[in-house]
């Protein structure tokens, strides 16, 4: 699967993305508030916002006093990301799947990422470069896709499988094909511990009351089932 076509979705995403991302039920009332959770003071310290979007997660941040600096593979996320912060934060184009060559070693006290990891096939790279930019007992905060959820939602009989799957997003305005990549929990989990991580919390998240007032449905079938995982580990 191409990155170029991750590229192109969220380019032709970014508008609407952006305008809808402060209340868009999944992102501001379950993803965020459980991901956050997982971060404690942020004051002073320097975070990593990596596939940063359009820059919510970097404008919260951002108001509690923290040092953000983001990169996102879409040149117009970016243009928004910058635009929501104007002149704070540091924002720039790059592929997360690539290694973070701009970025020093041992620089941040946080490296967030928050449902991303799901667009690329090897997360052992990537992985390495979180653990080479951050300082020891820095945090990594990511969320992601339940396992369990994506191999029910997209129908697979290859569990163990890392596999290549797609599916049409219509809550953007026009339908937008979105490709990423289904794996299972040993998947999800392996490459952190294999790589100089320990795993210091785990949240299967359930939506904040906000998400049933616009979500009634969902809000019901997220508080049964899981959709995503929040992960804290930490740089040993």
């Amino acid at each position: 699967m191409s990155q170029e076509k991750i590229k192109e979705a969220y380019d032709d995403l970014a508008e609407s993305y952006n305008a809808m991302i402060d209340h868009k039920p999944h992102n501001a009332y379950y993803d965020r508030p459980n991901t956050l959770e997982l971060i404690k003071d942020v004051k002073g310290k320097s975070i990593l916002d990596v596939a940063c979007g359009p820059g919510k997660y970097a404008e919260i941040l951002l108001s509690k006093g923290a040092e953000v600096t983001g990169f996102d593979i879409s040149p117009e996320m970016i243009k928004y990301a910058k635009k929501r912060n104007k002149k704070s934060g540091t924002f720039f184009v790059h592929n997360m799947s690539k290694p973070f060559k701009m970025l020093k070693k041992d620089s941040f006290d946080i490296v967030l990422c928050a449902l991303a990891m799901h667009y690329i096939q090897d997360w052992e790279s990537t992985i390495k470069e979180f653990y080479r930019v951050l300082k020891t007992n820095g945090q990594l905060i990511i969320s992601i896709e339940h396992p369990f959820f994506e191999y029910r939602y997209f129908k697979s009989t290859k569990y163990f499988e890392i596999e290549p799957v797609s599916c049409s997003w219509t809550g953007f305005g026009k339908p937008i094909k979105i490709h990423s990549y289904r794996r299972p929990l040993s998947e999800c989990i392996n490459p952190l511990i294999e790589n100089g991580f320990c795993i210091d919390k785990l949240i299967e998240p359930k939506p904040v009351k906000e998400f049933e007032k616009l979500d009634p449905k969902h809000y019901k079938e997220l508080n049964d089932f899981p959709a995503f995982m929040c992960i804290r580990a930490i740089r040993k």
